[in-house]
């Protein structure tokens, strides 16, 4: 990833994402249903490495696969590259875990920049701890080998309804995750920033009491004029 696309998309809203997003006909990058474990971190940016889970079948998933070196799901850990946000398909059930401390542990060790499921995860107060963000759609004590199977790495998934390509941008914040087709991170970076910036303009405004009629969006001649004193005063 470019790294001023990187530093853009550390320091904007996942909702501004969005709009930038719809204003270019994708509605659906949103992760649905998922939230931050430890809500205060900075925000997650990363390109997606990507597991996908398929329903378990019993015959194929007792515990003792897990002594398995080249079991899907340790693989898949010890492959995600430093930097790189790990997004785990488990179908939206979250009746067995994803994955758990330990695991979301070694991520971390390993430089990972964060980790997403549509399922669950175990130990999730621990997990809370880290200092990786880590999201999922609630805490989930039993295996995952109860439910899920993990069978395909960095393959394309879909997580949470939002379709996740390898690569792909994937950007949390406290509100949520939403995923940016890697052929737009740049453009859709550099537009948020730009949204940023106004949009703190137009917050600043607004609480000194002043209508969003004209002024957001900026319909009127005078709010493009007092933005563009207020941006060179504050130098932005």
């Amino acid at each position: 990833m470019n790294p001023t696309t990187r530093d853009q998309l550390m320091k904007v809203s996942t909702a501004t994402l969005a709009t930038a997003l719809f204003k270019r006909g994708l509605r659906g990058q949103m992760i649905q249903d998922v939230r931050p474990l430890n809500p205060g971190l900075p925000n997650m940016v990363g390109e997606a490495f990507t597991l996908r889970y398929m329903p378990a079948r019993e015959d194929r998933n007792g515990i003792a696969v897990f002594q398995n070196r080249d079991h899907p799901q340790r693989v898949a850990v010890e492959r995600c590259p430093p930097g790189a946000v790990m997004v785990i398909d488990s179908r939206k059930d979250a009746r067995a875990a994803s994955a758990g401390g330990i695991l979301v542990a070694r991520l971390m060790q390993r430089g990972a920049a964060g980790v997403v499921t549509d399922g669950g995860f175990r130990d999730s107060p621990d997990i809370a701890k880290y200092a990786m963000p880590a999201y999922h759609s609630r805490p989930s004590a039993p295996t995952n080998l109860t439910l899920h199977e993990a069978i395909e790495i960095n393959g394309p998934i879909g997580c949470g309804d939002a379709p996740v390509f390898p690569g792909d941008v994937v950007v949390g914040d406290a509100e949520g995750v939403i995923v940016i087709p890697a052929h737009l991170a740049d453009e859709i970076a550099a537009e948020a920033t730009e949204m940023t910036v106004f949009e703190d303009f137009v917050q600043e405004k607004v609480m000194e009491g002043r209508s969003v009629l004209g002024l957001y969006p900026p319909t009127d001649e005078q709010s493009r004029t007092d933005f563009a004193a207020w941006r060179q005063a504050r130098g932005r």
